[in-house]
C-alpha cells in the first residue's frame, strides 16, 4: 500500500494505492460517507467494478445508487453532464455529499464537473478504473466536458476528497486501453526524470504484460510526480503545470481531426504527440535527434503511436494547426508550446510560431 498526499491546504487530499483497495473501499469511504448516500456515476462496461463497489459500500451501511452513463469520449457533453445533474438533483444530493467517480478519465471528467456546479459545488471521490486516469487524470482537480469547438473547453478546477486505486482493476482492462494510459506514465520520465525515462524503456513491456510490482511502481510515481507539480501551480498560472501538458497541443489536434472518437484514443493521440514534440524541437535545434529518436523507439516498441502515420492521421499541417488555434491555452494569438532539451527537460516555449509547426508537420504528413 502507498499514499500519496496532494498539498492544497484546505483543498488536500490523499491517494491511496493499493491492490484490492476495491474490496475494502466500503472500509475507506465510511469516514467520508458520515451516514449518507453515496451515489456512483461509472459507464455501461464496468459492470463487475460497480458491483464490487456498492457491495463494499453496503456491507458498511452506506445507501448507494448508480447512475450509468455509455462508455467512451462521447459521455463528456452538455446532454450526459445534463443527465447525470438531473439524476444526482433527484436523488436529493446536498453540498457536502460525495458522489463517486467510478471510472476511466471520461467520468472522472464528466462527474468532477457536475460536483463542481451542483449546488455550486458538492463534493466527490475518485475510483479510476484505467491506467490513464490512475497515474493522470484522477488527480490535480482538472475537470471538463468536450464541445464541438475542442476537446475539454467547458470545465472548472475541482479538487476530489480523495482518490482511491486500485491496480487489480487493470486486469481486465483491453491491451490497447492499458497501452494508451501507460503514455501518460512515459509522459512523467520526459518531463523532468530522465531516470524514470530509462526505468520505462526497462520495464514497460513487463508493465503491459501484467506485472503487478510494474504497475504499483509507475502508478505511485507517476501520481506522486504529478501531485508534487499540482501542489507547486494548482491552477497553472506560474507555468509549472503547464508541463504536465507535454504532448497535448499536438495531440488535441490529433483527436479534433480523429473526431475525438475511438479512431484514436487519448493516450494514444498524447504519445503520437509527445514524439512530435520531440521531433519538432530536434527540428529547431533545441535537443538532440537520438533524444526524439530514442523517445519514438520507446513508444513504437509498446505499440503505441510514435507520429503521424501511425496515428492514423494524413491531414495536411495547416489544418493540425487550424485545430490547434482552438485550444484554451491560447492567448493573445500566441500558443504556448511544451518543447524539450532532452529526455527530461521539458520547458514551455511561448515564442513558437505557428507556421514553423504547419511546416513540419507538412513534413511528417503520410504521402498521398
Amino acid at each position: 500500500m502507498t499514499s500519496v498526499h496532494v498539498a492544497l491546504g484546505t483543498r488536500g487530499y490523499d491517494i491511496l494505492i493499493e491492490a484490492g483497495a476495491l474490496a475494502r473501499s466500503g472500509e475507506l469511504l465510511a469516514p467520508l460517507a458520515k451516514g449518507r448516500p453515496m451515489p456512483i456515476v461509472t459507464d455501461a462496461n464496468l459492470k463487475a467494478q460497480l458491483n464490487a463497489l456498492r457491495e463494499s459500500l453496503n456491507a458498511v451501511g452506506i445507501e448507494t445508487q448508480a447512475i450509468v452513463v455509455p462508455a467512451g469520449e462521447g459521455s463528456k457533453s452538455w446532454e450526459m453532464l445534463a443527465f447525470v445533474m438531473d439524476r444526482l438533483l433527484d436523488m436529493g444530493i446536498e453540498r457536502s455529499d460525495h458522489v463517486i467517480a467510478l471510472g476511466g478519465g471520461v467520468i472522472g471528467d464528466l462527474v468532477g464537473f457536475a460536483a463542481s456546479i451542483l449546488k455550486r459545488g458538492c463534493r466527490f471521490v475518485q475510483v479510476p478504473t484505467s491506467l490513464l486516469a490512475q497515474v493522470d487524470s484522477s488527480v490535480g482537480g482538472k475537470t471538463a466536458i468536450n464541445t464541438p469547438a475542442g476537446k475539454n473547453l467547458v470545465g472548472a478546477f475541482h479538487q476530489p476528497s480523495f482518490v482511491l486505486i486500485d491496480p487489480l482493476v487493470l486486469e481486465t482492462l483491453p491491451p490497447r486501453e492499458l497501452r494508451s494510459g501507460y503514455a501518460e506514465v512515459v509522459k512523467y520520465g520526459l518531463i523532468d526524470d530522465a531516470g524514470f525515462f530509462a526505468w520505462c524503456e526497462a520495464n514497460g513491456e513487463a508493465l503491459l504484460a501484467g506485472d503487478i510490482e510494474a504497475r504499483e511502481v509507475a502508478i505511485a510515481h507517476s501520481v506522486a510526480a504529478k501531485a508534487r507539480i499540482v501542489a507547486e501551480d494548482e491552477r497553472e498560472t506560474s507555468g509549472r503545470r503547464a508541463l504536465l501538458n507535454l504532448g497535448h497541443t499536438f495531440g488535441h489536434a490529433l483527436e479534433a481531426e480523429t473526431g475525438f472518437s475511438d479512431r484514436l484514443l487519448h493516450g494514444e493521440a498524447v504519445a503520437a504527440g509527445m514524439a512530435l514534440a520531440y521531433a519538432f524541437s530536434a527540428s529547431e535545434g533545441l535537443c538532440d535527434p537520438a533524444d526524439a529518436d530514442r523517445v519514438a523507439a520507446h513508444l513504437k516498441a509498446v505499440g503505441l503511436p510514435h507520429d503521424l502515420r501511425s496515428a492514423g492521421v494524413d491531414a495536411s499541417g495547416a489544418t493540425l494547426v487550424a485545430h490547434m488555434r482552438h485550444d484554451k491555452k491560447m492567448e493573445a494569438g500566441t500558443l504556448p508550446f511544451l518543447l524539450t532539451r532532452g529526455i527530461g527537460a521539458t520547458y514551455l516555449d511561448r515564442t513558437v510560431s505557428l507556421d514553423r509547426v504547419a511546416a513540419f508537420l507538412d513534413s511528417h504528413t503520410v504521402p498521398a
